[in-house]
C-alpha cells in the first residue's frame, strides 16, 4: 500500500506543477499559499466507504471556517481506479449532496488518471485538464467559486484556454512535468 504522505506529495506535485505552473485553475493558487486546502486520503477499499468518507470530509469542510479550510482534496488511492466506474460514482456523489441539502454550497470537481472528457479519445491531450495522479473529489464551496469567478473577468474562457495550454504542450510536455504517481509506489500491489 502507498503511504498517505507519499499520496499527498504526489497531490501536491500535481497541484503545483500542473494545475498552478500551468495556470489550470487560476484560483488555486492563493489558496494553495495560504494553506487552505485540506488533502484527506481515504483508505476505502470499495464505495460504500469511500460514500462514508465523503459525508465525513463534506461535513468536515463545512464545520471549519473558509479563512481556515476553503476546501478539501478527497483522494481514493484505493477504489475507482477504473475510470467508468469512478465517472458512475459522481452519480454517487451528486445525490449525497442533494441529500445532504448541499447543492448550491458545495460543488464537487472530478480528477482522475484516466480521466476523458465524453467525445474525445483517451489519449487526447486535452483530458488531462482533468487527470490527476489519483482518482480525487474535490469539494469546492460555492460562495468561493463565486468571490474567485467574480475576480476573474473571463471564467468562463478558462476551459478554452486550458485546451490550448495542453495542445500547446503535448504529451511530453505533460510528461516531462513528472506529476504521475511516485515510481515505487502503486496502490494496487
Amino acid at each position: 500500500m502507498v503511504s498517505d504522505a507519499t499520496v499527498i506529495d504526489d497531490m501536491r506535485r500535481w497541484l503545483e506543477r500542473a494545475v498552478i505552473g500551468l495556470n489550470l485553475c487560476p484560483f488555486a493558487k492563493a489558496v494553495h499559499t495560504k494553506g487552505l486546502i485540506h488533502y484527506a486520503v481515504s483508505a476505502a477499499t470499495d464505495t460504500e466507504a469511500l460514500r462514508q468518507d465523503l459525508i465525513y470530509e463534506l461535513n468536515a469542510l463545512l464545520a471549519q471556517d473558509p479563512s481556515a479550510r476553503d476546501t478539501t482534496l478527497l483522494i481514493a488511492p484505493y477504489v475507482l481506479v477504473d475510470f467508468w466506474d469512478y465517472n458512475d460514482f459522481l452519480g454517487v456523489a451528486d445525490k449525497l449532496l442533494r441529500k445532504m441539502k448541499l447543492q448550491g454550497t458545495v460543488q464537487i470537481a472530478s480528477f482522475h488518471p484516466d480521466f476523458q472528457f465524453g467525445g474525445t479519445d483517451a489519449d487526447d491531450i486535452t483530458n488531462y485538464t482533468n487527470r490527476a495522479p489519483y482518482p480525487c473529489l474535490h469539494l469546492l464551496r460555492e460562495a468561493s467559486i463565486d468571490r474567485a469567478v467574480a475576480a476573474f473577468p473571463d471564467a468562463e474562457m478558462i476551459f478554452e484556454r486550458n485546451m490550448r495550454t495542453l495542445e500547446e504542450l503535448g504529451q511530453g510536455g505533460w510528461g516531462a512535468l513528472g506529476v504521475g504517481k511516485s515510481p515505487d509506489e502503486d496502490p494496487q500491489k
